[in-house]
């Protein structure tokens, strides 16, 4: 039976080593695991919260017009034979902007005065023969129903004579209706036909504006309307000449937004400077705010937990601990500059800026070296 093979003293001598070094590794490897992770200092953009005053007005850009235009047409139909009119011509009372061709209108009014004659003639004749009738009835030559006979014929031919007046009154009417004369003292600020354009009765001419009461016509957003009121004082200043400010005040507020834009016609009457207002000049209307003093942050500093999607939060930074905890605030308007107003936090206190979705609740971070240099001046 052969013998076994002992290992030889060289191999034997290379393995011992090894296997007393095995404990030596695994305990400090489990060393390394028991040790805590130190906590992550991240670095963060802070802001200081001020309160600052709300925004003495808003501004709104807005239109000069006339308080009343109103579009004139004749009350006929016809061809429009001549217009002595153009766009900005200064109008007044009783002025002849534009004329029909009134031929028909002069043939009816000749038709109707011949058949007035002849029914007049008519009416005169059977008043004298009824007279004639009236003594041979006294006499008892002829008898009443007869009388009664001549009496209708009188009364009928009377009665037309009457009618024929009334329709040669309208008929001379609708004649003086083919001049289009000017019922106000304005000015043209739009014309819609021109000569020889056949026109229907009520179709619109020419617009004519009032310039003794003008007024500036502006778009209100909805988030603003709450500060706009009836009878409030506003600013006025106009492109051509931005230097001047003049005192207007708001007569009408729509009840209903414009369908397109979602937003609120406002109208302003002009107090002073109507003559420097010329219509159709771009202004800008200055707008008191109604609100009292806010706090404003970045829009960057807000931020929602993905469970809370409504629930907006801002981290405030503890700055003698260096840590943050969130803090629930509540929106208001969006301003401009990518600020927004919140209420929830307080003047003075110390907020994260930039990065907000990086930080955890209690986390160390490291602030700027100004705010370390500051914290150092108050211990």
């Amino acid at each position: 039976m052969p013998k076994p093979k002992l290992p030889s003293l060289r191999a034997t001598s290379i393995r011992w080593p090894l296997i007393a070094l095995l404990p030596m590794t695994i305990i400090a490897g489990c060393n390394d695991q028991d040790k805590p992770t130190p906590a992550i200092s991240r670095p963060v953009k802070v802001f200081r919260v001020e309160q600052n005053a709300a925004a003495d007005a808003r501004s709104f850009a807005g239109e000069v017009r006339a308080r009343i235009e109103t579009p004139l047409s004749f009350r006929v139909a016809g061809k429009l034979l001549e217009r002595k009119i153009d766009v900005g011509d200064q109008v007044h009372k009783g002025q002849l902007p534009a004329i029909l061709d009134n031929t028909d209108y002069r043939l009816a009014v000749q038709a109707i005065k011949a058949q007035l004659a002849s029914a007049r003639a008519d009416s005169n004749f059977l008043r004298d023969d009824l007279a004639r009738y009236r003594e041979l009835l006294a006499q008892q030559v002829i008898s009443p129903p007869e009388f009664e006979r001549h009496e209708t014929a009188y009364t009928t031919a009377r009665e037309r004579t009457a009618a024929l007046e009334a329709q040669l009154d309208q008929a001379l009417n609708q004649l003086t209706y083919t001049e289009l004369h000017a019922d106000r003292d304005g000015v043209v600020t739009a014309l819609a036909v021109e000569a020889g354009q056949v026109l229907a009765a009520g179709q619109a001419v020419v617009t004519l504006a009032q310039l003794d009461e003008k007024e500036i016509h502006f778009d209100v957003p909805e988030h603003h309307l709450q500060e706009t009121r009836c009878q409030q004082d506003v600013s006025v200043s106009l492109w051509s000449d931005d230097n001047r400010r003049f005192k207007a005040r708001i007569r009408e507020i729509a009840s209903a937004a414009d369908p397109a834009s979602r937003t609120y016609r406002v109208k302003a009457t002009l107090l002073e400077g109507l003559d420097a207002a010329q219509l159709g000049m771009t202004a800008t209307v200055q707008l008191a705010a109604n609100t009292a003093s806010r706090i404003t942050v970045p829009l960057s500093a807000i931020y929602t937990p993905q469970n809370q999607p409504d629930y907006p939060l801002v981290w405030l930074v503890d700055e003698q601990a260096a840590t943050v905890k969130s803090m629930p605030v509540k929106l208001g308007e969006t301003l401009a500059g990518e600020h927004i107003a919140v209420e929830g936090v307080a003047p003075g206190q110390l907020l994260v800026s930039t990065g907000v979705r990086r930080l955890a609740e209690g986390q160390s971070v490291r602030l700027p070296t100004e705010n370390a240099s500051a914290k150092e001046g108050q211990l």
